[in-house]
């Protein structure tokens, strides 16, 4: 289980979910509401990923005043020394990543958030800066890089159109990002595409950040587009849920008793909650169907249960959870697997096996959570769900016979949980059980790490004169095998993944670009640190 399901459980406060996700509106009341959550999430050690695309930009007007809006920096600079005021219950510092639209207009300085030179006040040095990119972006990165990359404000457009872009995504996304650069009320910072991309890899090689979110990719394999979008993901970058602001609807005051009560009435929104578990793949047969089947359905009635023990820091939290039921089954030990077999991280071999392997966790999730809808009833917003059209596995070419009768069941039975697979990073779990963490490759056969501010040896698992050369270095592994077992494994996991790209000082930024563009044609959701080997501690 997730490290806060296991540090919290037994607790008086038993908080047992890993992240959340909020959405930021466009209000002074709804900035500070998010604010409030997340002081609450973090107090009972939960991260969180906040979506700021909705806030409007520097400049920008506020009741007709033109030029009166601050922008989204100077909220996120509240958002960083939250996070560094409320830890989470002694155990580590309060964490939140912030998600910005590659369009909007305070990209710029929201890409250097993280860096080291520039303006000390518009830097926030403890929050984790992620950018929520269309298809368009990467098509034009691709193909014409010089091309014309228009930044605007979200409140403008919603003044002027009528409509909120960013609830759009794919090619009506587009369609309405045409139609408002061609709009000569809408006032545009226009660079160039390199500009953005120069911003972006400067700042990755630099800090580590952004983290990427390919919000077209996202949407379009959502399970559950007929009830919403997904803006943005977590702290981790494996997290795809639907979300939705909180809305203000009313104060009233009233008198009880002679007592005066002011009542204040929130629309809840969709407030994210992620509870996680990994399978040890390590320490698993993972040829053995039957013996992984039985592994994956113990994994998904724990993460079931956890819905209803939890401990929810927030209503909001709890209202969302009840409604969607959502889990994220991952993985540690992936390179672990891979060495005991004797499989070469760069090799076709890799990708031939780790794509069954996730398809056969998949197919036992799958199967495992219908079978609990059947006992415990389906989650509420399955019908007109893609698990009940069969476009969830028509959209992942899942044809065989198996596949198919399995696709039958679930239009019957229902799904227990609307979301079920999400790869987490799984540092301090995967200490515990003796692997390696996530879906990367070991930093070293034998390295030190730093945890809670004390030095760990760690040791690759099973270290043997058997295992020894399958053991190659993150940085040293060719990122592009990364990157094509990542859109391999994208297919099989109805979420996202945790997944970094290891870069060294002979990287030229062509080369880091390329990987970001091989990840998003790949159909790779998200792309969490890009380590370089200059950030390491000797």
């Amino acid at each position: 289980m997730a490290t806060p399901t296991m540090s919290n459980a037994r607790k008086p406060y038993h908080q047992l979910s890993s992240c959340f996700v909020d959405t930021v509106p466009d209000s002074l009341d709804g900035i500070y509401r998010s604010l409030d959550n997340f002081a609450k999430v973090s107090k009972f050690g939960g991260g969180m990923g906040m979506y700021f695309g909705k806030v409007r930009a520097a400049g920008s007007t506020i009741r007709g005043f033109q030029g009166a809006a601050g922008g989204v920096i100077r909220w996120i600079r509240l958002v960083n020394d939250t996070a560094v005021a409320v830890d989470q219950l002694g155990m580590r510092q309060g964490a939140v990543a912030v998600y910005l639209d590659a369009w909007h207009r305070d990209l710029p300085e929201f890409l250097q958030l993280r860096t080291n030179n520039g303006d000390e006040r518009m830097k926030a040095h403890d929050v984790f800066p992620a950018v929520c990119y269309p298809d368009l972006f990467w098509r034009l990165a691709e193909e014409n890089i010089d091309a014309p990359w228009h930044l605007m404000c979200p409140h403008e457009i919603l003044t002027v159109k009528g409509y909120a872009l960013e609830d759009y995504w794919g090619t009506e996304w587009e369609k309405r990002y045409l139609d408002c650069v061609n709009d000569p009320r809408i006032e545009k910072r226009s660079v160039t595409v390199k500009d953005i991309v120069r911003l972006v890899l400067r700042s990755a090689v630099e800090t580590g950040t952004p983290f990427a979110f390919n919000r077209d990719s996202v949407n379009h394999m959502n399970p559950n587009g007929h009830t919403g979008m997904i803006y943005c993901s977590n702290l981790c970058t494996e997290i795809a849920q639907n979300m939705a602001p909180i809305e203000h609807i009313s104060t009233e005051v009233h008198t009880e008793n002679g007592d005066t009560i002011v009542v204040t009435a929130t629309r809840p929104g969709e407030f994210v909650v992620c509870n996680l578990a990994s399978l040890s793949l390590g320490n698993l047969p993972v040829e053995d169907e039957a013996y992984m089947e039985r592994t994956v359905e113990t994994a998904i009635r724990a993460l079931d249960n956890v819905i209803d023990l939890n401990f929810y820091p927030l209503e909001y939290a709890r209202l969302t959870n009840q409604k969607y039921r959502s889990i994220g089954l991952g993985v540690s030990g992936y390179h672990h697997m891979l060495a005991k077999r004797g499989i070469h991280w760069e090799s076709d071999e890799h990708l031939a096996f780790t794509d069954a392997v996730f398809e056969l966790i998949n197919y036992a999730a799958v199967k495992a959570d219908t079978a609990l809808a059947r006992e415990k009833g389906r989650y509420a917003l399955f019908e007109g769900s893609d698990w009940q059209t069969g476009a969830y596995f028509e959209k992942r070419g899942y044809t065989s016979e198996k596949w198919r009768a399995l696709a039958k069941t679930v239009a019957v039975q229902g799904m227990r949980n609307a979301y079920l697979l999400a790869v987490a990073p799984t540092s301090s779990t995967s200490i515990l059980s003796g692997t390696s963490a996530g879906i990367d490759p070991i930093m070293k056969k034998f390295f030190l790490e730093e945890k809670k501010g004390s030095m760990l040896p760690r040791v690759a698992p099973e270290l043997s004169m058997d295992t020894w050369w399958y053991y190659k270095a993150a940085h040293l592994i060719d990122q592009s095998w990364s990157v094509r077992a990542a859109g391999l494994r994208q297919r099989h996991i109805d979420q996202a993944q945790s997944m970094n790209l290891y870069i060294t000082n002979d990287y030229s930024m062509r080369q880091v670009l390329r990987l970001y563009l091989e990840a998003w044609r790949a159909g790779v959701k998200t792309i969490y640190y890009v380590r370089s080997k200059a950030l390491e501690v000797e």
